[in-house]
């Protein structure tokens, strides 16, 4: 994950996620489908929890009219990626089914498109076992903790004696402007983000952008050099970790 956000960090367009989820898939026998399942399925609850925390907001402050448009358009996209994602684990069989049909005139399509989604209905397998819901939800709760700690330090940081509330806006007013590829470092959407958050409880423009350069700092110095110490850990460069983060092709079946 450090790895990843370290990319994100110092390349465009969120390269950082295909490049964490080649490193996990190295780890695991260079299964790159199943890690990008996990990926998939963490994306999916983190774009539901800024949507549940947006709403939540609705009641204690002013949301801006641009920001509801926003989460109502990431809670249509999370629907739909949730309806999938359910769809492929309670009715594996069925989507196998589904495959078959679509690219039955092709075999070899046909057989590399179901060894992809054989690994990919691998990592879902998290979400499939009843028994992980609790640990689950504790690990969601506790991920989403520290980041609110941490937009609320900050506020401290600055000068700012806001409310814990606070918080929590700036949090999800990030996490949602984030939530779009963007710039290396997500500069300017970052700050943009969270001068908008902390502008609801009256803080003055540029006090407002000195915040957001102070928190932004915290989050993007420390995250890159952890990612590049455990890259270097991992004996890659960063050249070789970008042209190694594209999706393998799946070898062709024998024969075809």
């Amino acid at each position: 994950m450090m790895i990843g956000y370290m990319v994100n960090n110092v390349l465009p367009l969120r390269a950082g996620e295909l490049v964490r989820v080649y490193v996990v898939s190295r780890h695991w026998g260079g299964r790159f489908w199943t890690a990008a399942a996990t990926l998939i399925v963490e994306r999916v609850l983190d774009s539901l929890c800024i949507v549940l925390l947006l709403g939540v907001l609705l009641f204690f402050v002013d949301v801006p009219r641009q920001v509801e448009i926003a989460a109502f358009v990431m809670l249509a996209i999370d629907v739909i990626g949730v309806s999938v994602l359910v769809a492929i684990a309670v009715a594996p069989g069925r989507c196998r089914r589904i495959i078959e049909r679509v690219a039955g005139r092709w075999p070899a399509l046909r057989d590399r498109a179901l060894r992809i989604f054989g690994m990919f209905l691998n990592g879902l397998d998290g979400i499939r076992t009843p028994r992980h819901l609790v640990p689950l939800l504790a690990a969601t709760v506790t991920v989403w903790l520290c980041p609110a700690l941490a937009a609320w330090t900050a506020l401290r940081a600055a000068g700012l004696h806001l409310p814990a509330l606070a918080g929590w806006v700036v949090l999800a007013f990030v996490g949602l402007g984030v939530s779009i590829p963007s710039a290396p470092g997500y500069f300017g959407v970052f700050h943009f983000a969270a001068v908008m958050a902390v502008g609801i409880f009256g803080v003055p423009e540029t006090t407002a952008l000195g915040y957001a350069i102070v928190f932004h700092a915290s989050q993007f110095i420390p995250v890159t050099v952890a990612g590049w110490i455990y890259l270097m850990r991992e004996q890659m460069t960063l050249g070789e970790a970008a042209h190694a983060g594209a999706p393998p092709a799946a070898p062709a079946p024998p024969g075809s």
